[in-house]
């Protein structure tokens, strides 16, 4: 019998069809911000787009063999999530992926989360400024109940960040090949490659990890390489029982930890950034050291593996064991120009045929078309591609101009290629996190706010940090990198320290926005709001660290010894 109608609980599709804020990816980025939302302005009604069927972004998008990050696990991860129970110094892609789960469950964010919803065209609404979202279903049962809705919010966030859409070569061919082809970014385990013929087309970082995993069970690995890269030791190690323990039940020493870590990488900038600098030095003689030990009889490969760039205008690559395969006898590497794919191989210098049953596209992602291939339509409904035309900039990397309350994380000039991208995030959400409170206050009293950056203003910071990017490593012509556009333009680097990058989001200056709205006189005029960071850096001596760590041990000894005393009585 239904219970009586006094008694049930509202239905209706207010709380589908309307959020205060949109966040597009249930990556580290948009778990991040939707975790601030909660703490920092007690917000629960938001919703997380999700085109996969699980959280992680790149960390569930990337599951070839040998998958794991190149920054340490105590700093590939959010500071007020830090993990003792890290297995190795450098964690594989399933801990990482089993981290960011865990995080995801623990703030309860599954809830908020729709998978399998693809964000196809968003469109910001001039007369009610409101974001008006396209949302599609994928998945098969869910696309039964309606294959697509509009999802309405105040503000919009991308988290999509740069490493999602996959880069493919434009070879002659590559739809003719007869054998098997993936991607990195879209492996399938579901085909063995033992006792297979392998080609890797690319040499990249990627391309580091998997060679590796393949040449040992391969019958033949070719490993296509255009440009050498700078390489230097991972020195990769399992994290002891003893340290792990140490690091769970004393948190000053985790905190050291990643501190020390953070302050060894800051100091990794100028070995990037430039090439005159002594830790550029350092990457030279490092690889150099590694190709002689690594490679000792094959000295004809010493030059072909010497970059002719300034380290740092690529991804430096980090390994232990990409050398030492290309040491193996079943392993080749080709450095010929590829010119065409036939339907058994590839084709090189317009004459020489190799045949494969598997070729890997270690090719990277289309990394300087933020966005794409989202259509985003902002104020007067003009689109981000007329806003970007000559080239994606962003205010502080997060705000866009005529795009009214809208961030984005990852966005242009804010990738790093020293240090962990984690604490740049992080910065990001907090930045972003103060706009957010300011229209979420304006609605609260039954107004509407839209904020978006001065073009000026943009125009100024990108000007300055443009001039920056020119001196540095990154802009050496000799390599082409997916650091920079084909014209040299630099669109995807920071050019300073994560310091640096803080102190820049510590504070939101509201003179830098265009207010509109009936709440607009909540900002203008307003004084800066300072954005509070996190300090990485090792604030603290040794000495005090010990006498921090003493004074947590006398604390948690008190704490037992009551306990033990309270249940005698």
């Amino acid at each position: 019998m239904a219970a009586p109608s006094s008694t049930r609980l509202p239905v209706g599709n207010k709380d589908f069809t309307h959020a205060t804020v949109v966040i597009i990816g249930a990556g580290v980025s948009g778990l991040c911000m939707a975790i601030d939302l909660i703490k920092r302005n007690k917000t629960h009604n938001f919703v997380i787009l999700e085109q996969s069927s699980s959280v992680g972004g790149t960390w569930n998008d990337n599951k070839y063999p040998g998958c794991c990050c190149d920054v340490w696990s105590s700093l590939y991860s959010y500071s007020f999530e830090q993990n003792p129970n890290w297995s190795r110094q450098y964690p594989g892609q399933e801990e990482i992926h089993a981290y960011l789960v865990g995080v995801a469950e623990k703030y309860g964010l599954y809830k908020h989360i729709r998978f399998n919803s693809k964000v196809e065209e968003t469109r910001w609404d001039d007369a009610d400024l409101k974001w008006k979202t396209s949302v599609v279903r994928s998945g098969q049962k869910d696309s039964e109940f309606g294959n697509s809705y509009v999802l309405e919010s105040d503000f919009l966030v991308s988290a999509v960040g740069q490493l999602n859409l996959p880069r493919y070569p434009e070879i002659p061919g590559l739809d003719d090949f007869q054998g098997k082809i993936m991607h990195s970014a879209r492996w399938d385990w579901s085909y063995d490659f033992t006792g297979k013929r392998v080609a890797i087309i690319g040499n990249g970082a990627t391309a580091a990890q998997i060679a590796p995993e393949v040449a040992q069970v391969a019958s033949h690995l070719t490993i296509y390489q255009r440009t050498p890269n700078w390489v230097i030791p991972r020195l990769d190690q399992p994290v002891s029982a003893l340290e792990k323990a140490l690091l769970k039940w004393i948190p000053p020493l985790l905190w050291r930890k990643r501190a020390l870590q953070m302050d060894f990488r800051e100091g990794f900038h100028s070995a990037v950034a430039d090439k005159d600098s002594a830790f550029a030095q350092v990457i030279r003689d490092s690889c150099a050291m590694l190709l002689k030990t690594q490679l000792p009889n094959q000295p004809e490969l010493w030059e072909t593996l010497t970059p002719k760039y300034a380290p740092g205008c690529k991804r430096v690559i980090i390994t232990d064991d990409y050398y030492p395969t290309l040491a193996r006898e079943n392993v080749s590497l080709e450095t010929r120009r590829i010119t065409g794919i036939t339907e058994s191989g590839i084709e090189v210098d317009e004459e020489d045929e190799q045949e494969y049953d598997l070729i890997v596209l270690a090719t990277g992602f289309r990394t300087v078309e933020f966005m794409h291939p989202i259509q985003i339509y902002g104020k007067n409904g003009r689109s981000l591609g007329d806003i970007w035309k000559t080239g994606a900039t962003a205010f502080n990397g997060v705000t866009v101009e005529d795009l009214p309350n809208f961030g984005m994380f990852y966005g242009p000039n804010t990738n790093l290629g020293h240090n962990s991208i984690i604490l740049m995030i992080e910065a990001q959400s907090r930045y972003l996190n103060t706009l957010v409170a300011e229209v979420i206050r304006a609605r609260q009293e039954g107004k509407a706010l839209s904020l978006r950056p001065e073009p000026s203003v943009l125009q100024s910071f990108n000007d300055r940090i443009q001039a920056y990017l020119r001196q540095t490593s990154f802009a050496d012509p000799n390599c082409n990198s997916w650091y920079k556009r084909d014209d040299g333009v630099i669109t995807n680097n920071w050019f300073g320290t994560v310091v640096d990058y803080q102190r820049e989001l510590s504070k939101v200056q509201w003179q830098d926005y265009i207010a509109e709205g009936s709440g607009k006189d909540r900002v203008v005029g307003k004084a800066a709001t300072k954005v509070s960071h996190v300090n990485e850096e090792t604030l603290l001596s040794d000495k005090s660290l010990i006498v921090g760590a003493v004074g947590v041990l006398a604390a948690a000894g008190y704490l037992v010894a009551r306990s033990k005393r309270f249940k005698a009585h």
